[in-house]
């Protein structure tokens, strides 16, 4: 196994780097313990010194670090500026909060006083993806490093110089040896530092079978972990919707990263009323969608992040077809250089199929027409997922009400703006357990502690 810089938008290989061997990798882990003994000692003040410099960096070098992302997954260059500002905002929010976070807790026992204190655990292995090859290290390093752990990181194989990159950030900001890790290694040495006694916690943003095994031999040995995996959000039209606010959000929420977000929208919810409105304007504002190269701002439309995504997701689209969904509009290869697929809308999608139950991790579009309220909020929930959602209503309470119903980790009322560090981000079902960011974000890998004060005589 090696790790493989491949862009996407014309399939030129960029770069190779070998894994780690066995005695690097051991090396490395001496190395983080070693600096968890002292980094846990520090106070919330002198950490944040080194987590606002890298935030201040990352800030500072947007595009140098955009450029990465867009060139290693395709990633449109405005989208990747935006990922890489948002991911020093991160960092700086929890430099900023940590302090407030886990501050002492009081509590107030029926005897004597109780507080509950919050400690860093150690080292924290983290599994992330691709698809946001730095905002998902950000949400991890901010508030793990500022809890006073330390985090060693097994980045996806596509992306390993955008992982190079976030460590060097570290290096820059005067990070003690050890404070961040990054680990070019195969999943047969990942498995070995999920088993490893220094290691205390796993964090993964993957796939659900990933989080299914990484969990499985997490919990065999008892650590905690976090898991945010797939989604497959619903995107809920109700009959009073302002179309012309409303569609912009649609194709935002399909096509924005070229629908490789776990919480993009991916089933089209729509009351009968208003459906065939909706889709001529949710089909025509798609169209207008063209390829090109995403380092260009003028391009409306980059590849997808590889060539084994895009070939995976047309074996999925004719597999729906196949089982009798009806191909709307795209469903095909674009006939250019790259790794891009035509945007595309399946419609008549039955429970039978095995579309019904998937997730589409690309610019693909269920499309669902429904007669009530009850029905999209039933709909919404006949799904093994539960990341996020949206509802489209120019009735708030209406709109709070559907939300309230949908289950899932988070939902969003006439928009799906996640890009906030305050809000917390994850799911429940198939869609994982856990949350990041917001302050519940920091509390994931922490000891709470009970130190209780009483002067109670022991029981006769």
């Amino acid at each position: 196994m090696s790790y493989e810089s491949i862009n996407p938008y014309n399939g030129k290989h960029l770069k190779s780097f070998d894994i780690l061997t066995d005695a690097q990798l051991e090396k490395a882990l001496i190395t983080a313990d070693a600096c968890f003994k002292t980094w846990k000692r520090k106070s919330y003040k002198e950490r944040a010194v080194i987590v606002d410099k890298a935030a201040a960096l990352l800030h500072a070098h947007v595009d140098a670090f955009a450029k990465l992302a867009t060139l290693e997954m395709g990633k449109r260059i405005d989208e990747a500026r935006g990922e890489v500002n948002f991911s020093g905002n991160i960092l700086a929010y929890y430099a900023k909060n940590a302090a407030t976070f886990l501050a002492p807790e009081q509590l107030n026992p029926t005897r004597g006083e109780a507080h509950m204190e919050s400690s860093p655990i150690g080292v924290i292995f983290c599994v992330e993806p691709w698809n946001f090859p730095f905002y998902q290290l950000a949400r991890v390093a901010g508030p793990h490093l500022m809890a006073g752990n330390v985090v060693v990181v097994k980045h996806s194989s596509n992306v390993p110089q955008c992982a190079i990159a976030f460590e060097k950030l570290w290096i820059d900001a005067g990070a003690p040896p050890g404070l961040y890790t990054n680990l070019l290694i195969s999943h047969e040495q990942s498995d070995k530092v999920i088993d490893d006694p220094r290691v205390k916690g796993v964090a993964l943003t993957g796939s659900v079978e990933a989080g299914r095994n990484i969990a499985a031999r997490a919990g065999q040995i008892l650590k905690p972990s976090s898991m945010e995996l797939g989604g497959s959000d619903a995107f809920i039209v109700l009959d009073d919707a302002d179309l012309e606010k409303t569609i912009p959000w649609a194709v935002w929420g399909r096509m924005y990263n070229q629908g490789q977000t776990c919480c993009a929208s991916k089933r089209f919810i729509v009351l009968e009323s208003i459906a065939d409105k909706f889709l001529d304007k949710f089909k025509a504002a798609l169209a207008l969608q063209e390829p090109g190269d995403p380092m260009d701002e003028k391009t409306t439309k980059g590849p997808m992040s590889q060539e084994v995504a895009l070939v995976d997701l047309l074996k999925q689209v004719d597999g729906a077809v196949a089982h009798g969904a009806k191909l709307l509009m795209g469903g095909k290869r674009i006939d250019r250089p790259g790794s891009f697929m035509e945007t595309t809308i399946l419609t008549d999608v039955k429970p039978d199929n095995p579309a019904f139950r998937a997730e589409f991790f690309g610019p693909v579009a269920l499309f669902f027409r429904v007669k009530n309220e009850q029905e999209a909020i039933a709909l919404a929930n006949d799904s093994d997922f539960g990341l996020g959602g949206s509802v489209f209503t120019k009735d708030l309470a209406r709109g709070k009400r559907v939300a309230s119903q949908v289950d899932t980790g988070m939902m969003f009322i006439n928009n799906i703006d996640w890009t906030d560090a305050e809000l917390p981000f994850g799911g429940v079902k198939d869609s994982g357990y856990g949350r990041e960011l917001g302050d519940m974000g920091i509390q994931q890998f922490v000891n709470k502690k009970l130190i209780r004060t009483a002067h109670i005589d022991a029981p006769a």
